[in-house]
């Protein structure tokens, strides 16, 4: 047997063997974090609501109610 049909026989076993696991994956591929935003974002995010309504909440009470 030749080298050459040697590698060729092995491609082809390789190959075979790949055919019966197509499709078989695993769920998830990384790691799941636990928060879909980081915490730096979060943060800001709720000092940013929480400034704008007590900023509001200031405003109202110095302009004397609806205004």
């Amino acid at each position: 047997m030749t080298t050459s049909r040697r590698l060729a026989d092995k491609k082809t076993q390789k190959f075979e063997k790949n055919i019966t696991r197509r499709g078989i994956v695993p769920e998830t591929t990384k790691k799941e974090s636990n928060y879909p935003v980081g915490p730096v974002l979060l943060g800001f995010f709720v000092f940013v609501v929480i400034g704008s309504s007590l900023f509001q909440i200031i405003r109202t009470a110095t302009s004397g109610g609806m205004a």
